[in-house]
């Protein structure tokens, strides 16, 4: 599951200025606590992330365990977007672990409200698609929900197109709700 959790108008019909540029690099192990801290933090401000409050492991070994795997798998990454006061993003990438799909990965991407509307999400973005292709990916893949039409742009922009949509799969807020299958083929 997909989601950008991105920002708000500055109430003027203008967005809020730009965020001073956001360092972006792949996570090693000793960032577990940090990026639990903002998946948590996701799970309170949006209902766009697939995990609801209380349902992640907020185990920081289990996080480091997961980050350590990664970082041996040769196709997957997770990405971070720090701002001089903290995390204001992240992305992962997730490879297949076959021969047949090694060289597909799975997105999942979350950015921080305040951050949204300032480049953070096509950053994020461009930096995976520059990974996983120096990494020999040839297909990121990822799903949107139906009604998220900001992430549902930022990703039309970065190339990912709709290859299917999955009816009332979801249950948000008391209501299902159809989630889009989209994806993009590097290079």
């Amino acid at each position: 599951m997909s989601g950008v959790a991105e920002g708000s108008r500055d109430g003027q019909g203008g967005t809020e200025p730009r965020l001073p540029e956001a360092r972006l690099r792949v996570a090693g192990p000793g960032d577990a606590a940090a990026l639990l801290r903002l998946k948590q933090q996701l799970g309170q401000e949006t209902s766009f992330m697939l995990l609801e409050p209380g349902e992640r492991d907020t185990s920081v070994p289990a996080l480091t365990s997961q980050l350590e795997d990664v970082a041996r798998s040769g196709n997957s990454a997770v990405i971070l977007a720090e701002l001089p006061d903290g995390l204001a993003g992240y992305l992962e990438l997730t490879g297949g672990a076959f021969r047949r799909n090694r060289a597909t990965a799975y997105v999942v991407m979350g950015v921080l409200a305040g951050a949204g509307g300032r480049g953070v999400g096509t950053a994020l973005l461009t930096e995976a698609k520059r990974w996983a292709a120096a990494h020999s990916l040839h297909r990121l893949e990822l799903t949107v929900m139906a009604h998220n039409r900001r992430a549902f742009g930022l990703y039309s922009r970065m190339g990912f197109s709709v290859e299917g949509r999955r009816c009332e799969c979801l249950l948000i807020d008391g209501r299902f709700v159809d989630e889009l299958y989209m994806a993009a083929i590097l290079g």
